[in-house]
């Protein structure tokens, strides 16, 4: 009886998500699209960010302070929802904790390796992401004759932050950015950053019909879905009152506005927070 109520416990403790500042909040969209009856405990380091330009020693130190968060929280699971810090930092932790813990690239990469047609793979992302190959490793261990093409784009985050998604300025950019993966001939294009499934729509004008695009965040919520199911974590009960809480490591207003724009239920208040801490 007892380990009945301690299961039934986990199963109504939330997700921890983070990432290094808002952009996380697409795979937050997504998983509460595809598990709408999930909580959720969301970290953006806005205070750090961007991850992409630190060192692995860097991201690894940061993202275990903020499991130590999370776990004064009472996840249940966490979702390393930052591509960099997937790409560093994930298979580090994952050997120091006892709850299941995914990141976005593994999804987003089976995927990809997946529904091509022709082999040729491209990934856009931050140069911490690009640096590391490990989209390039993960598609290499399903099809090792694959070919993976990496564009590291720096400017679509604060574009997309400031919320110039179909702007000339941000078409100008992102044809720059994808001019030699255009030229390449690659059919699947991962969006490798967070930040940039909001650029789907112009990426997808660019690169034409024929390129699909891959994006991780929808991936990783399918995947966490099947993960929740599987470990007999998935939610049961009532609703609770604090079903969603945000926090960051600085001012959270320009958080709570990003987070009002593109989240479909968002009127959790953010709490800023100490991270160093931890």
């Amino acid at each position: 009886m007892e380990e009945c109520r301690n299961q039934s416990g986990k199963r109504q403790a939330p997700i921890g998500v983070f990432d290094s500042g808002v952009g996380g909040l697409t795979v937050v969209r997504e998983i509460m699209r595809q598990i709408p009856e999930e909580p959720i405990v969301y970290f953006g380091d806005t205070a750090r960010v961007p991850y992409g330009s630190k060192s692995r020693s860097t991201i690894i130190r940061y993202s275990r302070q903020i499991i130590r968060f999370l776990r004064t929280q009472g996840v249940k699971a966490i979702v390393i929802a930052c591509n960099t810090a997937s790409a560093y930092a994930l298979d580090e932790v994952r050997k120091e904790l006892d709850i299941p813990i995914i990141g976005v690239v593994r999804p987003g990469a089976k995927v990809a390796a997946k529904v091509t047609q022709n082999g040729k793979i491209g990934v856009i992302g931050t140069e911490g992401t690009i640096h590391s190959r490990l989209y390039t490793e993960i598609i290499h261990e399903i099809r090792p004759e694959y070919e993976v093409l990496g564009r590291s784009c720096p400017l679509f985050v604060p574009l997309v932050e400031e919320q110039w998604l179909k702007d000339p300025v941000t078409e100008e950019v992102a044809s720059r950015y994808l001019k030699e993966l255009q030229d390449s001939g690659i059919d699947t294009l991962i969006l490798g950053c967070t930040h940039y499934p909001l650029l789907r729509s112009t990426v997808g004008k660019i690169m034409g019909e024929k390129v699909t695009l891959v994006n991780p965040a929808y991936e990783t919520a399918l995947e966490l879905k099947s993960l929740l199911q599987k470990e007999d974590l998935s939610y049961e009960g009532e609703e609770p009152a604090d079903k969603y809480r945000f926090f960051v490591s600085d001012d959270p207003t320009k958080f709570q506005k990003f987070a009002e724009w593109i989240l479909p239920c968002s009127d959790a208040e953010t709490k800023q927070i100490r991270i160093d801490e931890y």
